[in-house]
C-alpha cells in the first residue's frame, strides 16, 4: 500500500510540472530573485542553489522505468571569488527569461546569448564570452526552478518530423489547425518547444506511435503508405531524438495513450537511441517525467534479424568504439534484462551490426510489408 501511495504521489506531481503555467514558472523565478534581495537587505550573502549534475547523482528508479536525478545540491555564492562571474550570469539568465514570460516571447539559446553578451562598464570583462557559459547557466536555472527549459520560453535548433493522421493547433501562429498526413511527403517539422499552451493536440486517429532513426526509413515508410495502411504516426529522429521530438512522443503517450514503439538500427547506438526514449537520458535524468516513455517497446533492427531474414551478406562491422559502447550498455541497468543482454553479447561477440535499410535487399517495401507489419502485429518486442 505504501508503494502504491508513493506512486500515486510522484505521478501526482509529475502532472502538476506538465501542466505549470507561464505564469506559474515566471513566480518561481521571482521567488529566487527575492531571497536574494532578502540575503542582501539582512547583510548576508546571496546564494543560488541547483540540484547537482553528473552520473553520481544519476539514478534508475526501478519502479517507475525511468533514470531520475538524485537529492545532491551544490550552490555558488555571490561573495565567492571563484562563485562571482557565474552567480551574475545566472542572474542574468533568470532575469532575461523572466522577461521572456512576462512578455509572451521565445527565444532560442543562441538568441539569449546575444541578448546579454556585452562588455560591462568601466571594464574589459564581457559577461560571456561563449555560448557555453549562458547554456550552462539555463541548465542550472532549469534544475532549480524543478522544471524545463521550454517552460522558460527558450529552445534549441529543432529536428525530427511527424507523419500520420493526426490534427495539431498551432496556438502562437494564428491559431492554425493542420493535419501532419496533408502536409506532403515531408510531413511536419516538429518544433523545439512543444508545450500545450503553443501546440494543442486536437485529434488523433491512429492505433500507435512508430518512432524511426534514420530519415530515410522515414521516408520510405511514408512512400509505402504505411502510416495509412497501419493507422500508425511515424516519427523520425533523424538519430538520437532531440527534446523537442521526446517531449512529443511524451505527450502523444501520456496524453493519448498511444503505445510508442521504436525502431533503430541493429547497433549500440540505435538501442541507446531507444532507451532514451524509453527511460530518458543522463544528461536529462531531472527531466524524465517530461521526455521519457517507459512502457515504449523495441521492434528492431535485432541481430536476431540478421539469420531469421538471411541478412547475413548485408551485415557490417562494427567499429571498436561501438564494441565499447556495447559492454558499457551491459552494466547499465535498465539493460540487465535477459533478452537485451542476449543482444549486446551477441554484438561484442559478432562485432557485426544490422541498419534498417539493409531491410531493402529484400525488397525496397519488404519493411512495410512484411517485417514491421508483421513483428508488430505478433508483438514480437524487446521490453
Amino acid at each position: 500500500m505504501a508503494k502504491k501511495a508513493k506512486q500515486r504521489k510522484l505521478r501526482a506531481k509529475s502532472n502538476a510540472r506538465e501542466k505549470e503555467s507561464p505564469k506559474q514558472i515566471a513566480k518561481k523565478l521571482e521567488a529566487i530573485g527575492k531571497e536574494m534581495v532578502t540575503d542582501i537587505m539582512k547583510g548576508r550573502d546571496p546564494e543560488f542553489k541547483t540540484q547537482l549534475r553528473g552520473r553520481s547523482n544519476v539514478e534508475f528508479d526501478e519502479e517507475r522505468g525511468i533514470l531520475i536525478l538524485g537529492d545532491k545540491e551544490t550552490s555558488r555564492n555571490f561573495l565567492n571569488v571563484g562563485h562571482a562571474r557565474k552567480f551574475m550570469q545566472t542572474v542574468m539568465v533568470a532575469a532575461k527569461t523572466r522577461d521572456y514570460l512576462d512578455h509572451n516571447k521565445t527565444a532560442s539559446i543562441r538568441e539569449i546569448y546575444y541578448e546579454l553578451k556585452h562588455t560591462v562598464p568601466n571594464s574589459k570583462e564581457n559577461t560571456f564570452d561563449s555560448q557555453t557559459e549562458s547554456d550552462s547557466c539555463i541548465v542550472d536555472l532549469e534544475h532549480s526552478i524543478d522544471s524545463i527549459r521550454e517552460k522558460l520560453n527558450l529552445h534549441a535548433n529543432p529536428k525530427g518530423t511527424l507523419y500520420g493522421d493526426i490534427t495539431l493547433r498551432d496556438k502562437m501562429h494564428q491559431n492554425d489547425k493542420f493535419n501532419c498526413a496533408k502536409l506532403g511527403r515531408g510531413g511536419w517539422s516538429i518544433m523545439s518547444r512543444i508545450e500545450p499552451e503553443e501546440i494543442e493536440i486536437v485529434k488523433v486517429n491512429a492505433k500507435y506511435v512508430l518512432v524511426i532513426e534514420t530519415e530515410a526509413m522515414y521516408e520510405r515508410l511514408v512512400e509505402e503508405r504505411f502510416a495509412q495502411k497501419n493507422k500508425a504516426i511515424l516519427v523520425s529522429t533523424g538519430g538520437q531524438a532531440a527534446r523537442g521530438t521526446r517531449r512529443l512522443v511524451h505527450r502523444l503517450h501520456a496524453e493519448e495513450k498511444l503505445p510508442v514503439i521504436v525502431f533503430t538500427d541493429g547497433d549500440p547506438y540505435g538501442w541507446y537511441i531507444y532507451s532514451v526514449i524509453k527511460q530518458g537520458s543522463m544528461a536529462l535524468a531531472a527531466h524524465s517525467d517530461f521526455l521519457a516513455c517507459p512502457d515504449a517497446c523495441y521492434v528492431g533492427m535485432t541481430l536476431d534479424d540478421v539469420e531469421t531474414f538471411k541478412l547475413q551478406n548485408v551485415t557490417e562491422k562494427m567499429k571498436e568504439g561501438d564494441i565499447k559502447r556495447a559492454k558499457e550498455m551491459l552494466d547499465y541497468p535498465w539493460f540487465k534484462n535477459k533478452e537485451w543482454r542476449a543482444q549486446l553479447k551477441k554484438a561484442i561477440s559478432e562485432k557485426i551490426r544490422i541498419e534498417q535499410q539493409a531491410l531493402a535487399n529484400k525488397s525496397l517495401e519488404f519493411v512495410a510489408t512484411e517485417y514491421l507489419p508483421k513483428k508488430i502485429k505478433n508483438e514480437e518486442f524487446l521490453p
